[in-house]
């Protein structure tokens, strides 16, 4: 699996994508790391968010709704945009979050 098709795979299909980008290339280059890295942050990022709305949903379910149907689009948009420049070869970070999980992870760089 060249390194390309790894790293768009890494967005898709949460968690089981990360376990085909993680496992499924003899080789890890860069590009590949990178981009797992930055879908990787964006789970993780999503079930905190989304375990503090439960929390929240509690005592005002009605908000919890809107704002987890907004927090599921920018998710949206932000797997596409990673996917896009997956397939660009580019190593470009996600929006808000992507600084941040570029030098977290250290696991995937061994």
């Amino acid at each position: 699996m060249d390194s390309k098709v790894q790293s768009i795979i890494s967005y898709l299909f949460f968690p089981i994508g990360w376990l085909i980008a993680y496992f499924g290339g003899k080789e890890k280059n860069e590009l590949s790391r990178y981009h797992f890295k930055q879908s990787l942050g964006l789970g993780i990022t999503l079930i905190i968010i989304f375990i503090i709305l439960g929390i929240i949903g509690a005592i005002i379910p009605k908000i919890v709704a809107i704002v987890g149907g907004l927090v599921s689009l920018c998710a949206l948009i932000f797997m596409i945009l990673g996917i896009v420049n997956a397939a660009n070869e580019e190593k470009k970070a996600l929006p808000v979050i992507g600084k941040f999980f570029e030098n977290q992870f250290a696991f995937i760089d061994k």
